[in-house]
């Protein structure tokens, strides 16, 4: 039997086992700048299926996480809409870094070093399992997407664009 990969243990893995959630361990190799489309290709997972987690700010540079479809972009304009704020763009890497505690790349919406405000894409929430990052780079954990509402009370929002 092959030996399974021990994956060391990230504030975002501590979370789920606190909350008991079932999820699986997908590490992968990690490319600089190859985002959703080589995590998916590695895992043999639609992209659609692997939710990237984004940190974004209000006008008033408020920090806030979307979690988007890996196929698709964020419209920050409906964004903005749905959650009644005037602007929302994203955080540069080093201010999304400092508020979620990840390296950008590793950006995982648990166990994020400040609470934030999250919102999903509402169409993640109709599949049947989702890979999002586990805290670190080159590590997805795949997820019932209920788990979004029920452990980060995520709100559901409507802001995708095709990619």
């Amino acid at each position: 039997m092959a030996k399974k990969e021990h994956i060391s243990e990230t504030p975002a893995t501590a979370l789920l086992r606190k909350h008991h959630v079932a999820f699986s361990e997908h590490p992968y190799d990690y490319e600089e700048h190859g985002g959703t489309a080589v995590s998916s290709q590695a895992l043999g997972v639609d992209e659609h299926h692997v939710v990237k987690t984004l940190v974004m700010q209000d006008e008033a540079a408020k920090p806030l996480i979307v979690l988007m479809h890996g196929d698709c972009k964020v419209s920050t304009k409906n964004l903005a809409r749905n959650i009644g704020c005037k602007s929302v763009e994203p955080c540069k890497p080093e201010v999304a870094q400092r508020h979620s505690g990840y390296m950008v790349g590793g950006t995982s919406p648990f166990g994020t070093k400040k609470a934030m405000p999250i919102y999903v894409e509402e169409s993640i929430l109709a599949l049947e399992t989702i890979y999002i990052n586990g805290g670190r780079r080159g590590y997805l954990v795949g997820i019932r997407p209920q788990v979004l509402l029920d452990v980060l009370q995520a709100k559901p929002v409507h802001c995708a664009l095709a990619d």
